[in-house]
């Protein structure tokens, strides 16, 4: 076993350093993404109006590009901070949040249901002088 840390030296230096990237990008962009959540974002039955619908279509395809493989990346590195250190749950949430899908707001209000995670925002929330998010009506 020893020698094969010795022989992936490099890959094991780069995957620490983007634990550690990954790490303080999530310290920093999570609190930020979960405060900019409308407090009343799940008290609604249906989805909201998207911001941009009214822009030229090639600026709304870069954007729904742009947005989703940001949500991909977030969900990706939740998954790992599952296991390493980092606001794992919280990233993947957020990442769920950023991607279009059939079922996604359903999904969205399940998983934002939860008590560990609606304590979790809220708390972050309370701490930026945000109103808690409304879950119903």
């Amino acid at each position: 076993m020893l020698e094969w840390y010795q022989g992936n030296e490099i890959a094991l230096w780069w995957l620490a350093a983007s634990t550690i990237i990954t790490f303080l990008a999530t310290l920093i962009a999570v609190p930020i993404l979960a405060v900019r959540i409308p407090a009343d974002y799940f008290s609604h039955n249906k989805r909201q109006a998207i911001p941009w619908a009214h822009r030229h279509p090639a600026v709304r395809a870069m954007l729904l590009i742009g947005k989703n493989a940001l949500g991909y990346i977030l969900i990706v590195a939740g998954i790992v901070m599952l296991a390493l250190p980092g606001q794992g749950i919280l990233a993947i949430l957020i990442g769920i949040m950023l991607l279009n899908f059939p079922g996604k707001f359903r999904l969205e209000r399940w998983i934002i249901t939860r008590r560990p995670v609606i304590r979790s925002i809220n708390w972050l929330r309370q701490r930026a002088k945000r109103a808690p998010l409304v879950l119903d009506e």
